[in-house]
């Protein structure tokens, strides 16, 4: 049974074949899974099993390898159709802010973003975590924040690591004050 709060298995389907559909070129199954997860309205669980049911049913067809040798998987007509005549099952809004957040990652991705994030312990037994993030020379993103223990500093690289396009959207959004729900007024 689906538990995404995006609702049931069927609207799980329409919202991959939109993204996927409005991306427009072959993506392989991680890529896809990274694009959908996003943001919070499919889990993980949901997606797999969409996108095993979605191949079997003639919506999604293998189309290539990448250089590593994974397959590539791009919507077919009647995938594109489905997505078409379904899609005011979700609201619009949500396709249109998913979208967004799947062209950043996938920009981010094939910009070559690379990400770099070290500790320094510091004379108060404190450490100091780095993150930062160039595109080729230029470095994009740069900051430091001290905290309490080497556990927590390796929990921060890890999600650094883990997410860099979502860090670095979020504090993009903290900064230019698009987040205000977070500001006490």
């Amino acid at each position: 049974m689906p538990t995404s709060p995006i609702g049931g298995m069927s609207n799980v389907k329409i919202f991959v074949l939109y993204l996927m559909r409005n991306i427009n070129y072959p993506l392989s199954f991680v890529t896809i899974n990274d694009i959908v997860m996003q943001n919070d309205y499919v889990m993980y669980l949901d997606f797999a099993m969409a996108f095993h049911e979605m191949l079997d049913g003639g919506l999604i067809v293998e189309d290539g390898k990448d250089e590593r040798g994974e397959a590539l998987y791009s919507v077919t007509r009647k995938g594109t159709i489905v997505a078409e005549q379904l899609r005011s099952d979700i609201l619009p809004a949500v396709l249109d802010q998913s979208m967004t957040y799947a062209l950043r990652y996938l920009d981010f991705q094939r910009r070559g973003v690379s990400v770099d994030c070290f500790t320094e312990r510091r004379a108060d037994n404190t450490f100091d975590v780095v993150f930062t993030l160039k595109e080729k020379d230029k470095t994009i993103f740069e900051t430091k924040i001290n905290v309490d223990s080497e556990y927590r500093a390796h929990q921060m690289r890890k999600t650094f690591r883990d997410r860099p396009d979502v860090i670095y959207r979020g504090v993009v959004a903290l900064l230019s004050g698009k987040v205000d729900y977070l500001f006490d007024k």
